[in-house]
């Protein structure tokens, strides 16, 4: 129970952070800008090409307060996760369903035996969809290939989605909100993913592969 805590209170630092250098990137260049359109304007003899600077300082302005609408808009999404919706799932079905939609690359599917379980769908289903999209992405780079399935124990249904990626270079920041290394990632999947599995009693984990190259993301849930 420490550990988790003291996790959760570095993951809170981590989210700080990552939201004060967000808002710094964008009030910084608002607040320069504004700055200096306005002595532009209060100068008794302006250049030439006044009006065109004034475009440029604006479009800059307008291009950073979108930026800073679209984080505040997705920072709205984590607080306001629908609590779930409970009905007859078919894991099988699900996660067929899921690996049919990923057209970039075939994903082998590891069946496991069928299940039904208590569970919000539409929510596992978005979950699943960012974890297949991001093992595509890992093993894209690589050549390598993705594999989904189910495996049921006792006490728990486990669902994996397994990437030949490079593999996770650092863990510690995987579930810090808005923190990304794609290039025109939001940072917010795994956010959602982790609450979505926590919301019905369960747990997401993302861990280098002992048995190979890559990644396995597996969703455990309570049967």
């Amino acid at each position: 129970l420490r550990n988790r805590d003291a996790h959760a209170s570095h993951a809170g630092i981590l989210l700080v952070r990552v939201i004060g250098h967000e808002l710094n990137n964008s009030l910084a260049p608002i607040q320069s800008i504004s700055g200096s359109l306005q002595s532009l304007i209060e100068r008794d003899s302006r250049p030439q090409d006044w009006e065109e600077d004034m475009r440029r300082g604006l479009a800059v302005i307008g291009s950073r307060s979108e930026s800073l609408s679209r984080f505040m808009a997705a920072y709205a999404r984590l607080a306001k996760l629908p609590q779930p919706k409970f009905q007859p799932v078919e894991v099988g079905e699900l996660v067929r369903r899921v690996v049919g939609l990923e057209t970039r690359l075939q994903v082998c599917l590891e069946p496991g035996p069928e299940v039904t379980i208590q569970a919000d769908g539409d929510q596992l289903e978005q979950l699943l969809i960012n974890l297949v999209r991001n093992a595509v992405d890992a093993s894209l780079e690589t050549g390598g290939g993705v594999r989904a399935g189910w495996q049921r124990s006792k006490r728990h249904l486990d669902i994996f989605v397994q990437d030949d990626g490079p593999g996770l270079s650092n863990t510690t920041n995987l579930f810090v909100p808005f923190f990304t290394t794609k290039p025109g990632g939001s940072g917010i999947g795994l956010v959602l993913g982790r609450q979505i599995a926590e919301a019905h009693g369960g747990s997401l984990t993302l861990l280098n592969r002992e048995d190979g190259r890559g990644c396995e993301a597996r969703l455990r849930l309570r049967i």
